[in-house]
């Protein structure tokens, strides 16, 4: 069946050029209108009244094609919309309407004349010219039920976009965000940076990281899992307010909040301490929520998440207390912390740090549905932040969830490079004991701490959860314009038509 709809269409092509008209020959069209603009200029034009004074060129896909006779209906999208086209036998000629009869959806076109109020009151182009400068081969899904399956639309993200435009509004609503997000913070001083992707040590989280080969150094590398050690590294040189918005790599699993490939903010500020930037994380979170929805309110599924200041605040230790029941003691101690687990239920942990993150997910994520910054974290889970002056086993540390999901890492940076080499020490043991998400030490770093950081504090925060929760998606897949996939095995094909992928 594919097959025959492929060959109905390059039969099409085939008429096409028998009539002096390659689709592929063009090189650019002059367009003078967007779909949107039209719409809005026009809005007031009355019944059947025509505005035969202003010319215009518009461009764009036909999506839809309705013949009667002498006369065509074309729908053409642009980025900005859909407008109708009205295209007459008698206006064109006898040649341009045959050419216009062999376009269908999918191809692309452009059109030029003016703009009239149809009988059924709608704004069409009553076209004078029409040019066909793109031609679709493979056959599009059905007009009427679009591409719904999840991997398809995924594999096919080029269709999907053309398609279904609600996806290509998210995609547009993103790249506003993240340039808002830019705007907000140059505004107040910071300095975007770019840190390396490759490196020898890769370090800053705990994350297992990808691998890699350098063959004009014949060196081992790893793709970045943080980019938190380079822009500190900025911090101890003076820049004092450096950010990166870039590509983070983890080599983990795929789930609805995670994707191997991400996009990470981290923002360091000299002078400043975990208070600071919980301040600077509520103006920043409650400015997007008024861009993107002009309120403090989104919706994330059916709850209402309100971005009002201040946002809730509650101890690591107190929210174990309040949802769980678990006392300090148990969640310091290891072994009283590994007893925890198997009283939940939950699969024994290599390490002190790990059970503690799995403890959590469990136990507190679930009752975080409005903005929560829980602080205090334990020192075992933060090996870059400073301890708290008046309680050591606890860190200047907090994270911010909403709708039980994270969307900030923050705390006041650890500057002793003492201190900061004796967690790596103990990191070291930790990887030991079977912990492979923990980096090797960075000793550099600590080289770059003995010349001396300032107090700082620093925060990461996941772009793509965050353009989930302001555009009320529930997959990390339905933010990204093209999530990593797995490749079809050879022979198998995704859709009708499509080629098979070698297997890997």
């Amino acid at each position: 069946m594919a097959n025959d709809l492929v060959a109905a269409r390059r039969a099409r092509l085939a008429a096409l050029r028998e009539r002096g008209v390659d689709p592929f020959t063009a090189t650019r069209y002059e367009v003078t209108a967007h779909a949107a603009e039209l719409a809005t200029r026009y809005a007031e034009l009355g019944p059947q009244e025509r505005a035969e004074s202003e010319r215009w060129a518009i461009a764009g896909r036909i999506m839809a094609v309705r013949g009667q006779g002498k006369v065509i209906f074309f729908d053409i999208h642009d980025r900005t919309g859909r407008f109708q086209l009205f295209v007459r036998k008698d206006d064109v000629g006898d040649d341009a309407f045959a050419v216009a009869k062999e376009v269908e959806r999918g191809d692309i076109a452009g059109a030029n004349g003016f703009v009239f109020r149809t009988k059924t009151g709608d704004l069409a182009l009553h076209v004078r010219g029409l040019e066909v400068i793109g031609k679709a081969l493979q056959p599009f899904p059905d007009k009427w039920h679009g591409l719904q399956d999840p991997e398809k639309r995924y594999r096919r993200r080029y269709v999907d976009l053309i398609v279904n435009p609600h996806v290509r509004d998210v995609m547009i609503a993103r790249s506003r965000i993240v340039a808002e997000m830019r705007r907000f913070i140059d505004a107040r001083g910071f300095f975007e940076v770019e840190t390396p992707t490759l490196l020898t040590i890769a370090g800053g989280a705990s994350a297992r990281p990808f691998l890699t080969h350098s063959n004009a150094l014949d060196i081992p590398l790893k793709l970045r899992i943080a980019t938190e050690l380079y822009l500190k590294r900025l911090i101890v040189g003076g820049m004092e307010r450096v950010y990166e918005i870039g590509r983070t790599f983890r080599n983990e699993g795929i789930d609805a909040t995670h994707n191997p490939e991400f996009t990470m903010l981290e923002l360091y500020a000299a002078f400043w301490d975990v208070e600071d930037m919980m301040r600077f994380n509520e103006e920043l979170m409650n400015h997007l929520a008024r861009t993107v929805h002009g309120g403090e309110t989104v919706l994330r599924g059916e709850d209402a998440i309100s971005f009002a200041t201040p946002f809730k605040r509650i101890g690591y230790l107190e929210a174990f207390a309040e949802y769980g029941g678990a006392s300090r003691e148990q969640l310091l101690d290891p072994v009283a912390c590994a007893a925890l687990l198997r009283d939940y239920g939950i699969p024994e942990s290599p390490t002190h740090a790990h059970a503690l993150d799995k403890l959590f997910e469990r136990i507190v994520e679930p009752h975080l549905l409005q903005p929560t910054f829980v602080y205090g974290y334990p020192v075992v889970l933060s090996p870059l932040a400073k301890r708290m002056k008046d309680d050591p086993e606890l860190t200047q540390r907090y994270e911010l969830f909403a709708a039980s999901m994270e969307l900030a890492n923050a705390f006041t940076e650890l500057n002793d490079p003492d201190d900061q080499r004796r967690r790596f020490e103990l990191q070291i043991a930790e990887r030991a004991a079977g912990d492979e998400e923990i980096p090797p030490p960075d000793w550099d770093f600590v080289t770059a701490l003995e010349y001396g950081m300032p107090p700082t504090a620093g925060i990461g925060i996941g772009v793509d959860r965050l353009v989930m929760m302001l555009t009320n998606n529930a997959s990390i897949r339905d933010v990204l314009l093209f999530p990593l996939q797995r490749p079809l095995p050879l022979g198998e094909t995704g859709d009708e038509g499509e080629e098979p992928v070698p297997a890997v």
